[in-house]
């Protein structure tokens, strides 16, 4: 019995012949109905594969694709029930809005009055009432954005697909877009996969992610799953910036990393590990107080946060703090701590 939604068993994408290296090498995952699931990784990582693989736009070398109960793995897109939603919006230039969200329809042979009542529901959806006859070109980047997501939400597809869509806009609109991809998704209770490399969109809109590194799944779980429980070093790392610190995990559950003695945020065997420290988690106190020692080698204003670098006996550590009112200068002796709530830790 598979899961309704998206099933991956197994899949291999070489391009070349069977000798060819494998861009996606033999992966498996479930994207249950009716949820919304990232696939997160850096360029190059295999998950625009992944995500053309489901829309039918590639096929895999080896493995099958599952969606709805059905076996896909050889159906072109236009038999899958899928839409796509892509960076670039893809709208045509010279068609209005409304010819362009009912543009699915009509090449699919639906009938006029239901295809403009479809279309008029698809825009509601997305908040374009009364948009019927603008041209993209008279719309801002957001606008553009919701006309694409009408247009695939139009044909009522069992799975929406999103590659990388908040990348073309300014970092506001990316974050209300975000809150209104999430808010359509679980309204309308969509299956949905969604391409990014940024981290925070991740974190802000999924039920689950899938970190891709190097064309394998590195680990999938909920967002807190991930930031709070990385499997790997490369996990530690790709979620929010985190720096690694050798350290020892003791027997009592305290970790130590040089000077300073952590908890970590779930129990993990005594021996030899990494353990992972975000730059926003350091306290910055005073030269005396308890912690690790250093000096400001570098420092940058941002507004609502200052960004530090910190020389210490543990190396250079890239600090972010909201104390905005405190104006340290380069060369001032500092000392970091972190908070009682514990870090992430990896076996080294």
């Amino acid at each position: 019995m598979t899961h309704k939604g998206i099933e991956f068993r197994n899949v291999v994408k070489r391009y070349g012949n069977a000798s060819s290296p494998a861009v996606v090498r033999g992966i498996s995952f479930t994207v249950p109905k009716g949820t919304l699931t990232t696939i997160l990784g850096p360029s190059g990582c295999g998950k625009t594969t992944t995500l053309r693989m489901i829309a039918g736009l590639e096929s895999p070398s080896e493995g099958q694709i599952w969606i709805d109960g059905r076996d896909v793995t050889r159906l072109g897109p236009a038999e899958r029930n899928v839409s796509m939603v892509f960076q670039s919006y893809a709208l045509f230039p010279h068609m209005s809005v409304i010819d362009n969200v009912s543009y699915g329809l009509s090449v699919s042979g639906v009938k006029a009055n239901e295809m403009l009542e479809r279309a008029h529901a698809a825009m509601a959806s997305v908040g374009l009432t009364g948009y019927d006859d603008r041209l993209p070109s008279e719309l801002s980047g957001g606008q553009q954005q919701r006309v694409a997501v009408a247009r695939a939400l139009v044909l009522e597809p069992a799975v929406l697909l999103f590659d990388e869509p908040l990348s073309n806009l300014d970092a506001r609109l990316r974050r209300s877009m975000r809150e209104e991809i999430r808010g359509l998704q679980q309204r309308l209770g969509l299956t949905v996969a969604y391409v990014t490399h940024d981290q925070s969109e991740a974190l802000a809109v999924s039920d689950q992610i899938i970190v891709m590194d190097r064309g394998d799944v590195a680990q999938a779980g909920t967002p807190t799953d991930l930031y709070e429980r990385p499997l790997s070093e490369f996990v530690a790392g790709f979620m929010g910036e985190a720096m690694l610190f050798s350290g020892e995990a003791l027997s009592d559950g305290g970790i130590q990393v040089g000077p300073l003695r952590l908890r970590a945020l779930h129990p993990i065997a005594p021996g030899p590990v990494k353990a992972a420290i975000r730059p926003e988690s350091w306290i910055i106190g005073y030269p005396g107080d308890e912690g690790l020692m250093g000096v400001v080698a570098k420092k940058a204003y941002l507004g609502s946060v200052h960004e530090l670098t910190v020389d210490t006996g543990l190396g250079p550590i890239f600090v972010v703090s909201s104390d905005v009112n405190f104006a340290w200068k380069v060369g001032d002796p500092v000392t970091l701590s972190l908070p009682s709530r514990g870090v992430s830790v990896v076996p080294a």
